[in-house]
């Protein structure tokens, strides 16, 4: 059983980003700008917002925080959104989700100019990744595919078993582990209403978990050199932590581990690489790659 580090990988990634942005800078270029909009103060978001201010900063870009309290209405921040598209030295932007329950998600997303949409939730960039066009990946996604290749996974001709439906990860994980230059692997999508999913799991090379359930995935659901992926992160009361709660996977790692040929913990593993795909996306609207 090897770990997949994805701490490690994503550390070396954004050396790598750091590198060309000082090569960019000294030929004359612009620094890459990101700017994050956090409505509210939800645990979670700020924790990840922290951190992607503090990837900026490894990764040599220009960082912008906008802070709002949960009480802002719907029209402030579609103005917010329009400003941004507007503001020619932002490259990129993020709307940190969730937002306030008033708060349309869609509306926001959709306000978001396409060519400055490094999270890639806008329907433009989902749509253009379907078909395999180039375009801005959503983070988590783009960081499995980026720990698979890293690892040397062989992922082509392999089943592969998605767990879960969302937006966020498991459709644009199933589309990407399905098309030629990505994957290339033949993918079934599981949920909370599959009929037959052990048997379905124990049939898998890859299991993608992204179900956000902890320890939802056991020993009898994996077959012998499976490869597993966990994007769980449900935070679990443990008394022993200073914060009194600790990240839990939807994998039972103890359980599971010994009959992988690789796994992602938790934490460690798929986390750090969804900062890191941001930054990702973010030289590339720098650079305009996708979008002139």
């Amino acid at each position: 059983m090897q770990l997949i580090d994805g701490k490690a990988t994503a550390a070396k990634i954004k050396e790598e980003i750091a590198q060309e942005v000082e090569q960019i800078v000294a030929n004359g270029g612009k620094r890459p700008h990101l700017a994050a909009v956090l409505v509210g103060h939800d645990g979670g978001s700020e924790t990840y917002v922290k951190n992607k201010v503090l990837a900026c900063e490894a990764c040599g870009f220009k960082s912008t925080l906008i802070r709002y309290e949960d009480n802002i209405t719907e029209q402030e921040l579609l103005d917010c959104v329009k400003k941004l598209n507007e503001d020619d030295d932002v490259d990129g932007f993020i709307v940190q989700l969730p937002l306030p329950k008033h708060i349309d998600e869609q509306k926001i997303i959709e306000a978001i100019d396409y060519r400055k949409d490094v999270d890639g939730f806008h329907p433009i960039n989902v749509g253009r990744m379907a078909i395999g066009l180039p375009c801005f990946i959503s983070a988590t996604p783009l960081g499995i595919i980026t720990l698979l290749r890293r690892y040397n996974i062989e992922t082509s001709g392999k089943k592969c078993v998605v767990l879960g439906r969302s937006n966020i990860v498991g459709k644009p994980m199933a589309q990407l582990m399905m098309q030629k230059q990505y994957g290339d692997a033949t993918v079934t999508v599981c949920h909370s209403h599959s009929k037959n999913l052990k048997e379905e799991c124990r049939e898998a090379d890859i299991i993608i978990a992204a179900i956000g359930r902890p320890d939802f995935v056991t020993a009898d659901m994996v077959k012998k050199g499976a490869v597993i992926i966990d994007v769980g992160t449900t935070r679990v009361p443990d008394a022993s932590r200073k914060s009194g709660f600790r990240l839990n996977g939807d994998v039972k790692f103890d359980e599971v581990s010994p009959l992988c040929s690789y796994i992602t913990p938790v934490p460690g593993g798929v986390g750090p690489m969804t900062i890191c795909s941001l930054m990702k996306n973010t030289l590339a609207a720098g650079k305009k790659e996708y979008y002139k």
